[in-house]
Parts: C-alpha cells; sequence; structure tokens
C-alpha cells in the first residue's frame, strides 16, 4: 500500500489523523476562499449552505487537510439538528465534528480550531443535560461562532502561544 493509499485512509474514519499526517505547513498557510465563505455561512447559521460549501471544499482537496472542512461541517449539521429539534442527531454530529478538528487545534489556516471545539462540547452538554424532552429549552446563544485569527499555527512570531 502507497503512502497515499495510507493517507486516504483516514479521511472517512471517526478518529483523528495520526500525528505523522498532520498537515502543518498547510494549517500555517492561507485558507481558501471557500473555507472563508463557509465559515461566514456557519456564523450566519446559514448551516445548510455552509454544509454545501465546505463539502465543496472537502471533495477537492486531495490532502489530509480535508478533515479539517469534514470537522467544520459536522459541528454545522449538529448545529441545524439542534435548531430542527433532533437531539440524537445534534450529540452525534457535535461529537464526531469534535473529533474530526482536534487534530487541528489550537488553529489551522485561521481557523480558531480549538475555540471551536470547546464551543461546540459546551453545546453538546447543555443538549444532554436538557435531554430530548427539553431540547427547544437550549440557550441559542450557546451556539458555535467560528472566529478567525492572524495567529501563525507553526507557533511562529504570531503565534501568542509561542510568546510564553
Amino acid at each position: 500500500m502507497s503512502s497515499d493509499d495510507r493517507d486516504h485512509a483516514y479521511y472517512n474514519r471517526r478518529q483523528p489523523i495520526p500525528p505523522a499526517l498532520y498537515p502543518a505547513a498547510r494549517c500555517a498557510g492561507t485558507p481558501p476562499a471557500r473555507l472563508l465563505l463557509g465559515v461566514e455561512q456557519f456564523n450566519r447559521r446559514d448551516y445548510f449552505e455552509c454544509h454545501e460549501t465546505l463539502e465543496a471544499e472537502w471533495n477537492a482537496e486531495p490532502g489530509t487537510v480535508r478533515t479539517l472542512y469534514k470537522g467544520l461541517l459536522q459541528v454545522g449539521v449538529g448545529c441545524y439538528h439542534l435548531l430542527r429539534g433532533n437531539y440524537r442527531g445534534a450529540i452525534l454530529k457535535l461529537q464526531t465534528g469534535s473529533d474530526y478538528l482536534s487534530p487541528f487545534a489550537p488553529r489551522c489556516m485561521g481557523v480558531e480550531v480549538g475555540e471551536l471545539i470547546a464551543q461546540a462540547q459546551r453545546l453538546r452538554a447543555a443538549i444532554v443535560a436538557h435531554g430530548p424532552e427539553r431540547l427547544a429549552e437550549v440557550d441559542p446563544a450557546l451556539l458555535p461562532h467560528v472566529c478567525l485569527s492572524t495567529a501563525r499555527a507553526d507557533g511562529g512570531p504570531d503565534d501568542p502561544a509561542s510568546r510564553a
């Protein structure tokens, strides 16, 4: 099995990509236009359009960074399920989205991934605490907001973590 075949084997698994496949150089780079559009749609709570945009980027991307797009769109799908009253769909997609995003924390291509994971997990915890019978009582202020940063993902001088 070639290296490319092994890399592609992780795309549809429900587990993070292994550290050896983490695309550090890509994460330090400029975000593609469709990622920025997907983030804008996510933040407007236009989760259906966000899904379509990020799915197009995910399908066009040959590298492992495509898992970032998959994680973002799944967190958005979890939010969509919450707003539509689907308890099971909300808790499942918020978790799998967070799992896919975890290798890219704290940030990738300007997306504050660590913060998004924390927000998704807070929302998921609130959903579980309310249960399916009280799903409508979950505070919509808990819906995640994707933050963009100019800090570098590689720990360079623009990364606040490198100043510690």
